[in-house]
């Protein structure tokens, strides 16, 4: 499975949300696995972005229809990037 790392930030519904019902996060990390995506690990941040969520998914098909689902509800506003590991790139380029 492809990485993926999926910066998002919180809408005013979103905290809210989150200040009501912290678990709300965990929640969210749990139907992007039911809904095909793996999570590997996820960070708060400080700054531009609030959160930052590692992820696996099939392809980047999958990875996009499943983010666009989980914002639809206008909680977060997200941009999802494709992640290679740093060895991959060391053996592609010999």
């Amino acid at each position: 499975m492809d990485k993926y790392l999926i910066l998002s930030n919180l809408t005013d519904e979103g905290r809210k949300t989150i200040l009501d019902n912290p678990e709300r996060i965990e929640e969210v990390n749990r139907e992007l696995e039911e809904k095909g995506a793996n999570v590997i690990n996820q960070y708060v941040l400080l700054g531009k972005y609030d959160f930052l969520t590692v992820v696996e998914a099939p392809s980047k098909a999958d990875i996009t229809k499943i983010v666009m689902e989980v914002a639809s509800r206008g909680s977060i506003d997200t941009m999802t990037l494709p992640a290679m590991d740093v060895d991959e790139l060391i053996e592609k380029v010999k």
